[in-house]
Order: structure tokens, then sequence, then C-alpha cells
């Protein structure tokens, strides 16, 4: 019994669940051991009530080689109830009328999902953002203004919480909405730095996930949570991707489910678009910008409602600014700056201004580790204060 086995009898469970009990029932049938989403559903349409598919579990279980088999305790579900309660999250059942409308057409979709937010966002029209964790300096920028401009013409930007291309969709887009699709329990704010911004993506937009409360994220959780992130949406845009890379397994995903895929060409010399350039090679639309997008899905799905978007949207936090200093840096300081910029620059040229306002740091900083980096031959300047990776 796990989440691949044979396919159930129906795709969805009979009907939505009744009452609490029915939904503690659920829930603790879901928890079970071995029991994935295809086990689930085949469960409940077999037996009609998760009560008596809870009762029937070890005799199942047993018939498949599994012996002193025990259901998911109750403790264990009133705790995660009381943990929810305590995090501010609420429960999001299949079936009812709060369950995203493209989400509930996929084959595995999530049974429940816990969320905390403006669970009005999920009756939007929606668009996925993905691309890299370790994003080029043009990367981050084109994730910002293509969530500034697809959310200004009406969609719900959707990502995964991760550094690099998917924080930048995230704050560009908290003005006009925007969901994050978390790995991990709701109530664990992953990776450290993005803390700050799950907080604000929870005031301003919606965060959720289907695992338990409490759950740390694992890497064999992202590419579940990668598929929930293209089944919300009627389309996702690949902004940086590496050839072998999280992106691209959204990408498949979404293409699986009937949905759009856009990706955004990059440098045939930069790894980090290895992933886009296949998938633009493949068939993939190319994206210059947000038009690009909008135009392609106007035809198919008609353009998204206006009148869902706030008439004053909140303001963006303001980062704090960084701290100005013109002593001495030491050696890890310099290195970490060092990895900073390589991270940030690719084989297409990139002013340099662009580079420091990116990094955040002051000119007066960022000056020697350049210099340092061209000297060490791993950076090259050319005309006009452009910069690349060699």
């Amino acid at each position: 019994m796990t989440d691949r086995d044979q396919n159930p009898s129906s795709t969805h469970p009979p009907l939505p669940p009744t009452s609490e009990d029915d939904q503690f029932s659920r829930l603790r049938l879901l928890r079970s051991r071995r029991v994935g989403i295809a086990t689930y559903k085949r469960l409940l349409t077999e037996h009609g009530t998760a009560q008596n598919a809870l009762a029937a579990l070890p005799e199942v279980a047993r018939a498949a080689g599994v012996d002193n088999y025990e259901v998911c305790p109750e403790a264990v579900i009133q705790a995660e109830l009381n943990a929810a309660r305590a995090a501010g999250a609420r429960l999001v059942a299949q079936g009812t009328p709060a369950y995203p409308e493209l989400l509930d057409k996929i084959d595995d979709a999530p049974p429940f999902l816990w969320v905390t937010g403006n669970t009005d966002l999920l009756k939007r029209q929606m668009i996925a953002l993905v691309g890299a964790r370790n994003a080029s300096s043009l990367g981050t920028r084109m994730a910002r203004k293509l969530a500034r401009d697809l959310g200004a013409a009406g969609y719900v930007i959707v990502s995964g919480l991760a550094r690099g291309v998917d924080a930048a969709a995230h704050e560009a887009a908290l003005a006009t909405g925007t969901i994050a699709v978390q790995a991990g329990g709701i109530d664990i704010l992953y990776p450290a730095e993005n803390v700050q911004l799950a907080h604000t993506i929870a005031d301003q937009g919606l965060r959720l996930s289907e695992q338990p409360i409490g759950l740390q994220p694992m890497a064999r959780h992202f590419p579940a949570r990668n598929r929930i992130i293209s089944g919300l949406c009627r389309a996702t845009v690949v902004v940086e991707a590496a050839a072998k890379s999280g992106s691209l397994i959204t990408a498949r995903d979404a293409l699986d489910q009937g949905r759009d895929v856009f990706a955004i060409p990059g440098s045939p010399f930069d790894a980090r678009a290895a992933g886009c350039n296949q998938l633009i090679r493949d068939g993939a639309p190319l994206v210059r910008h947000a038009q690009d997008v909008i135009d392609a899905l106007a035809p198919l799905h008609g353009q998204p409602d206006m009148c869902d978007l706030p008439e004053t949207p909140p303001q963006r936090p303001v980062p704090p600014k960084q701290p100005k200093s013109d002593a001495a840096r030491n050696l890890r300081k310099t290195a970490k700056l060092h990895e900073r910029i390589i991270a940030r620059l690719s084989p297409a040229p990139l002013a340099e201004d662009q580079l420091i306002r990116d990094l955040a740091v002051c000119a007066s900083e960022a000056a020697p580790a350049l210099l340092d980096l061209e000297m060490d031959g791993k950076i090259t300047r050319q005309s006009g204060g452009m910069l690349s990776r060699r």
C-alpha cells in the first residue's frame, strides 16, 4: 500500500467530509502507515466511510504481507490539530468549496491542505514561477519583473518559498497576491533566510502544505510539493533551471497535468539556463516578458478577473538597510562576498552598478572583491562597465 499502488476505481473520494468526526477519521486514515493518496482514495471507495476503512485496514495490510499493523493513533491526529490551531492554520478538505478547482482535477490531488493566510487567493487564476535557488542576478531580476507584471494583470503568483527565483517572485507579488507551497509542515519555515518572507506571505498572501504539522522537510518531500505548485496553476514559467533540477520536475508535472509550460531563454554557457533552453528546444514557448504569457493564455483561459485585485495593495515590507562599513574585512567575509558575486554573475554581461545593488553592499566594499576576482581570472570586465563570469 503506497502512493504508487494500483489505480483506484475513482480518482476522488465519493463525498467530502460531512462532519468534524468524519474529517478526523479521514485525516487519521491518510496519516496511517503505508497509506498514500491512491490507497486512501481506494479504501474510501471500497468501504464507504473513513471509519469503515480504518476498521478494515489491519486486514488489508495483512493481505499485503504486513503483520501486526496498527492504524494511526487518535492522539497523533489530535496533537496535529492542536499544533495547527497554535500555528493559526486551517484545514481545507478536497471536495469542499474552499479547495482549489484546478488542483482538484489532478489524479494525485492531496485530500487535505493546511493553509494560513487569505484563502480567497485560491479562487483566482494562478501562474507558477519557479527557478534556481542559486539564481543569477539576471534571473532574480527577471523573476521580480514577471511576478510584478503578471500580478498587475490579475494573476496570483505561486512558488515554493525557496531561495533565489522563488523568493524573488514571492516578494514582487506580495501586493497583488502570492501563494507559497511548502515541502514540510506549514509551521516549519524553511529555509532560514526566508522566515520573515514566510510570515509576510501569511499576512498578505497564503501559505499551504499537504504535510502534517511539524514535519521537517526532507529531499523526498520537494518533488511531491512541486506537483502541487503546478497543479494549482494554469501555467508554469521556468525562469532559470539546470538540466537536472527541481524546477524541471515542476515543469514535467505541469505537462503531465495538461498545463502550459513556458521558459526564459539563457546563455548556453550558463549551466543555470540549460534546463530552460532544453524546454524551449523541446517546444516550450519562449518568454521575453509577461505579455508573452498573458497573450498565450488569454485565448485558452480568458483574462483573470481584475476585480479580485485589492483596491489598495498592501505596502511591501522594506528590507533593512545593510550596514555600511569601511573597516578592514576579514578573510571569511571576503570569501563569502566572492561567492555571492560569482553566484550572481553569468556569462551574460551585467552592469557593475546593477550587481552592486543586487548584492546590497556599498561600492567601496564591492570594488576590492571585484578586482580580486578579475585578477584571479574568474570574472571578465567588459566595456561600458559590464561584468561577466568566465
